[in-house]
């Protein structure tokens, strides 16, 4: 029998720890959550650290070992299966002997699951029905889902001996390695955009592929922020007989971690589009899949699989959860830096999550700190911002690097150097200084701030979790950096997990924060903001082609207030919003005034 999802909402994956245990704290409720599989490291001490916990016998596994990156994370993810089952079997007995635990569970449901209403029946009979309850979820729940997440252009060379190993030990493809012999059932989530060479690796492992009853073991899960990129994206892992089972849609700037801005195309209208082109979607990869599949000579299907569409990025309310589900027909909601206030669901330090608390929208923004080069939104005032401004003052700069994850430049070396490291940076520096003479005092301090203001990714992502559980951190003092979404401005306090949960479907409300704009039109802010301040920044010889990319911009994001106009006259869910109409012509007209530069003829 197969089970309906309890809930209409996920948790994302946050940074490389926040939710490395989330599935361990809220699987048993029926809440998905995604694990980033990146770093070995954090992987293999939190599993001796459950391991002791759970009283299991998981044994250590040393980074002296073959293919000791991919056989740690398929150790973790299989005593995560075992403690979550563990946990589950528990909750069910807990919820069945229990009408007070019974009924705590029920205020956590959506107003709409039919598994609600029947428990909500029981729970109003006065005799003892115990067996009955039991087989009725037994029958009914499931726990949430165990789901992975690699990014895919964190895929680092590896060497030996300074000898270069196969691509299969390359850092993604180990990633994907220990998900794929794992005994999870459950989804790989890649983001960060296509690599055809991780995803030619996927062909590799039967899991990927359907059995002989049509159903997939393991399914892929692609963040994408556009129609266009899923249609290309899904295709090229259709040619190879791979089903894409969700296409989970990000905003570009709305969201937390990496930003990866679209070309001025805003969530409405992406969301219209797969609304719209759903089943060509669907029909387009179901036949190249088994065209893939018949000459592969594996098992084949002659229905196309169920593919879902989600959203996640700036969702804070109750009311723009449902307006996502209904009007988009999206399958579920993802939810995630508010659960960095939610002490059950996510691995956060104290520290941290008092500084989320008390931080006022000024106070979010998007950085340069990533390595990797892509703006990064994070807060002020985090642990790892006071190291680096104590060290700047001692003219101190960069990372000992001790992970390399993220040692993807290949501009100074073949083995690949991070951008945030002390190697890089004193190379960056020196040229510099070596172009002082030239070029004026404010682009020489512009670019010097540039150059510095790289983070440690590697370790200020996981170090939250190491503190949380008074786990030993080694090496160089770095501190914390954490990744949330602006949308966590509008919340300040700590919360239970049920009181998320009930606020998240409109049965209790956590915000206090009076004129929180909507999660369209705080997007829409957002990449207004980012085309001024990429004008103002820009310090390289203009093109046509550079030219035409903010004329495309522009033209798009016009177009979606022209969507949104429509979208909210139409809509009853904007009808009290009194002020929705003229924050979206007062971002019409801030855009009209904003000039595209001509080339000089």
């Amino acid at each position: 029998m197969i089970k309906k999802p309890l809930h209409n909402f996920h948790i994302p994956v946050m940074g490389l720890a926040y939710t490395i245990d989330s599935p361990i704290r809220v699987a048993q409720y029926g809440i998905s959550s995604v694990i980033s599989i990146i770093d070995d490291e954090i992987i293999e001490k939190m599993k001796s650290f459950y391991n002791k916990k759970f009283n299991l016998n998981y044994s250590s596994i040393s980074n002296k070992i073959d293919d000791y990156r991919a056989k740690r994370i398929t150790a973790y993810l299989d005593m995560v299966d075992d403690i979550v089952n563990q946990k589950f079997e528990a909750f069910k007995e807990e919820i069945s002997n229990n009408k007070r635990a019974l009924k705590s569970f029920i205020e956590m449901l959506p107003n709409t699951s039919e598994f609600k209403i029947g428990l909500q029946n029981f729970l109003n009979q006065k005799e003892n029905i115990t067996s009955v309850i039991k087989n009725f979820i037994e029958n009914h729940l499931s726990p949430g889902n165990i789901d992975v997440n690699i990014m895919t252009k964190v895929d680092k060379d590896n060497f030996k001996n300074n000898e270069p190993l196969p691509v299969i030990y390359n850092d993604a493809h180990a990633s994907l390695r220990g998900f794929a012999n794992s005994k999870l059932s459950s989804s790989m989530v890649l983001s960060a955009g296509m690599n055809p060479r991780l995803y030619s690796y996927i062909e590799e492992f039967d899991d990927f592929f359907p059995n002989e009853n049509g159903e997939l073991k393991k399914k892929i899960i692609l963040k994408v922020s556009d129609f266009r990129s899923a249609m290309i994206q899904g295709n090229f892992l259709a040619k190879k007989g791979l089903w894409v089972s969700e296409y989970r849609i990000e905003s570009g700037l709305n969201c937390g971690g990496h930003a990866f801005a679209t070309e001025g195309l805003l969530l409405g209208p992406i969301l219209e589009e797969f609304k719209q082109k759903k089943d060509e979607l669907i029909q387009s990869a179901h036949n190249l899949m088994i065209q893939s599949l018949e000459q592969k000579e594996r098992h084949s299907v002659s229905e196309p699989l169920e593919m879902k569409i989600t959203v996640q990025g700036g969702v804070g309310t109750s009311e723009e959860h449902d307006f996502l589900l209904k009007t988009y027909n999206v399958d579920s909601i993802g939810w995630g830096s508010p659960f960095l206030l939610v002490p059950e669901a996510t691995s956060v330090d104290n520290e941290t999550r008092k500084l989320l608390v008390k931080s006022k929208e000024e106070d979010f923004y998007l950085s340069n700190l990533s390595p990797l080069g892509v703006p990064f939104n994070t807060v002020k005032g985090t642990s790892n911002e006071i190291l680096r401004h104590e060290k700047e003052e001692k003219n101190r700069y960069g990372s000992s690097c001790p992970k390399k994850l993220l040692a993807l430049s290949k501009e100074y070396s073949s083995e690949g150097i991070c951008t945030a490291s002390k190697k890089y940076q004193e190379i960056k520096f020196a040229e510099l200084e070596a172009e002082k003479k030239d070029i004026s005092d404010e682009t020489f301090q512009k670019r010097k701030q540039n150059i510095a203001e790289k983070a440690c990714l590697c370790v200020g992502l996981v170090n939250s979790a190491y503190m949380e559980q008074k786990l030993e951190i080694k090496g160089e003092k770095q501190g914390v950096v954490i990744c949330p979404g602006p949308n966590l401005a509008f919340f300040d306090k700590e919360v239970s997990l049920s009181k998320m949960v009930k606020h998240i479907y409109g049965n209790d409300n956590i915000l206090s924060h009076p004129n929180r704009p909507n999660m369209f039109i705080n997007e829409l802010k957002m990449y207004v903001d980012h085309l001024k301040k990429e004008l103002n920044d820009f310090m390289g010889e203009l093109t046509n082609s550079q030219i035409k990319k903010w004329k495309t911009f522009k033209e798009n994001l016009l177009k979606g207030i022209d969507y949104y106009e429509s979208l909210f006259a139409a809509s009853d869910f904007f009808k009290e919003d009194l002020f929705v109409g003229g924050q979206l012509r007062q971002y019409q007209l801030k855009l009209l005034k904003i000039e595209i530069p001509k080339i000089e003829k």
